[in-house]
């Protein structure tokens, strides 16, 4: 006990030049980018100590360490196939189902040569905008399943909608379907012990991803597994904004009403959804997936719906979906349409919204009217000030909450999937998109999107200018906050 004493006693002398040292190692050995090591070096001195805590349970940086095992074999299957396609988009050679299309083929290529997103065209495409209608089709594909089930949400309730979905789960394992069920460590850190516990005995499989208590914190708490997927026989597969649980189908007193987005695909594009989570549960199962090739079955369909199914992380080389937007926003020649729950755009991003609202493009984001996490959401209206004045115009959405992360350009392309257009998904959760090349898709999102309108209030620049001081100091704080939010 007294050695423990002395030695707590030491790091109380010497806690400056230990903050000083921890910062130098920061600096020189991270290599961050700047807005964030000044914040990481702004609480390492203003809160010595604690703030060295903080730094180890949710600042560290995973970008260089490569955690998703992939054998050289298995990577070069993709690899392959998004090096022909790369060639023959350089040599005009790639057919396409849609002549319009062929005026993407820059960001098709950006897709492929950053994440080896294959682009499939062979896809059918069908949209949820609410959580009903998406929870009833997810069961109803569940219930007619034959082989095997591969679901992974970040967010998973014991409620009446998650004990629903684990029911369906539970009888398909006694009946021999292959059940794996991927869940994230802080979305799911209120289930009981044994919510899974009657899986598992059917014979159905469970994996936590970066469990918060193992047994104590994990330094890992704050990169989390934002994605939402479920394949279904390799046949049709979901991915999109709904977690599980009954907030989700607007049974939520805080919340109310629900929106999101979410689609069902039938088509090769689900061997990328399949592929993103075989990697996921063999990382957080910690085992091997033995002949993965089994679940890579040949499609049989007669879409013509064009799909690239793109990941990214905080282990990833690029920030890919980031950059999809990107690319998306300056591209734009008439619209640029989106919807987020939470806006905390990057400098890049930020400058591409007001260099779009400055050409004329027709720039509408749709954002919460009542913020479920507070400082994000002050940090949201932070950045909208100087966007109002380029022209780009802003929503809060009255009728309920909005949770939708979809971004549209134009008339052919769309982005739907779980990341959010702020730093938290762009560089330390786990996330995948679906990148559609459709009008007809297009079209759609396009008329839910103005029919989201109709139950918004547009935020001018008068209104905007009458925010009282406090409100203006909780955006200050906020925003200053906003690399680790």
């Amino acid at each position: 006990m007294t050695y423990i004493l002395r030695i707590f006693k030491w790091i109380l002398q010497n806690i400056l030049l230990l903050n000083i040292l921890f910062a130098i190692l920061l600096v020189f050995f991270e290599r961050r980018n700047p807005t964030t090591t000044w914040l990481w070096l702004m609480i390492l001195f203003f809160l010595p100590g604690i703030g060295f805590l903080l730094y180890l349970f949710i600042g560290q940086d995973l970008r260089k360490k490569k955690i998703f095992k992939i054998k050289e074999e298995e990577d070069r299957f993709f690899k392959n196939l998004a090096a022909i396609q790369e060639e023959n988009i350089e040599k005009e050679k790639l057919d396409f189902n849609e002549p319009r299309i062929k005026e993407y083929k820059d960001i098709i290529q950006f897709h492929l040569m950053s994440t080896d997103s294959v682009f499939t065209q062979d896809n059918e495409v069908k949209l949820y905008f609410s959580g009903k209608d998406k929870f009833n089709a997810l069961l109803n594909s569940i219930h007619r399943s034959k082989k095997y089930i591969h679901i992974e949400y970040y967010i998973i309730r014991d409620d009446n909608l998650g004990n629903e979905i684990m029911d369906a789960l539970i009888d398909k394992a006694k009946n021999g379907v292959e059940v794996k069920l991927l869940y994230d460590g802080m979305g799911g850190r209120s289930l009981p012990r044994n919510f899974f516990r009657e899986l598992i005995e059917a014979g159905g499989e469970v994996a936590c991803f970066f469990p918060p208590f193992s047994p104590i914190l994990s330094i890992r708490i704050n990169y989390r597994n934002h994605r939402k997927i479920c394949i279904i026989d390799g046949k049709e597969a979901y991915v999109g904004g709904f977690n599980i649980g009954d907030e989700y189908i607007g049974k939520s007193e805080r919340f109310g009403y629900w929106r999101d987005t979410h689609c069902k695909i039938k088509g090769s594009a689900i061997y990328g959804l399949e592929w993103r989570f075989l990697l996921d549960w063999r990382f957080a199962a910690n085992e091997e997936i033995e002949n993965m090739e089994n679940y890579f079955i040949p499609k049989c369909t007669s879409g013509k719906t064009g799909v690239q199914i793109v990941s990214s992380g905080p282990d990833s080389k690029w920030t890919s979906i980031k950059d999809g937007y990107f690319k998306m926003i300056i591209n734009a020649r008439k619209k640029v349409y989106i919807q987020t729950p939470y806006f905390i755009p990057d400098d890049s991003i930020l400058e591409a919204l007001r260099v779009a609202g400055l050409s004329g493009v027709d720039v509408r984001v749709i954002i919460p009217s009542k913020p479920d996490h507070p400082f994000v959401y002050w940090a949201s209206l932070s950045y909208i000030g100087e966007l109002l004045q380029s022209g780009v115009r802003f929503y809060t959405y009255e009728n309920g909450f909005i949770h939708s992360k979809v971004v549209l350009m134009d008339d052919i392309l769309s982005s739907v999937g779980t990341a959010n257009l702020d730093i938290r998904s762009f560089k330390l959760n786990f996330e995948v998109n679906a990148f559609i090349y459709d009008e007809k898709v297009n079209n759609e999102i396009s008329e839910q999107f103005i029919k989201d309108l109709e139950s918004c209030k547009e935020i001018t620049i008068d209104e905007y200018k009458k925010r009282s001081f406090a409100i203006k100091v909780k955006e200050s704080i906020s925003r200053l906050l906003s690399p680790i939010l």
